[in-house]
């Protein structure tokens, strides 16, 4: 059976959200998939796929998707890898690729990690869950739940899934 894991870095939890849905439809493939945050993953052995999640904050990945990449960047070196991050407060494409790049910049420390896929999705506004100014800021969920759909399908079909 093909093994995935997906690590994620989520400072209020609409990054993790994603990732559960990312490894809920990694399972209906016939993936055995184990979904934790990126803080708390020891090594990578085994899996045939990894996915890192991150939000995206103040131009710069989760500091726990930062590390991740530190620790495991010679282990991804050799699996294929998969990277998506949250922040942008719109679901416009335009506004996803204006933070492309610190998605990317991340990344670029790692050259030899190549990754399969790289995505940006809208992020999400909880005012409840936020410290101030953030508080401040109005309600909003830019996450668009048809490209995570497509995101995930399309790493299964860049695996063998085996039965």
């Amino acid at each position: 059976m093909t093994r995935v894991l997906v690590a994620y870095a989520s400072a209020y939890g609409s990054v993790e959200e994603v990732a559960r849905y990312v490894g809920a439809v990694m399972r209906d493939r016939e993936a055995e998939c184990d979904v934790v945050t990126a803080r708390d993953r020891g090594e990578l052995e085994g899996y045939d796929l990894v996915v890192l999640g991150t939000g995206l904050y103040m131009a710069r990945v989760h500091r726990d998707a930062r590390r991740f990449l530190c620790t495991h960047h010679e282990e991804l070196e050799h699996v294929p890898f998969a990277v998506f991050g949250m922040g942008p407060l719109s679901g416009d494409h335009d506004e996803r690729e204006k933070v492309r790049p610190q998605l990317d910049r991340a990344l670029t420390r790692f050259p030899a990690i190549h990754p399969i896929a790289t995505e940006i999705f809208g992020g999400v506004i909880d005012p409840e869950r936020m410290p101030f100014p953030f508080s401040r800021m109005p309600a909003g969920d830019h996450r668009d739940w048809d490209e995570i759909l497509e995101f995930a399908l399309s790493l299964s079909a860049k695996i063998p899934i085996a039965a």
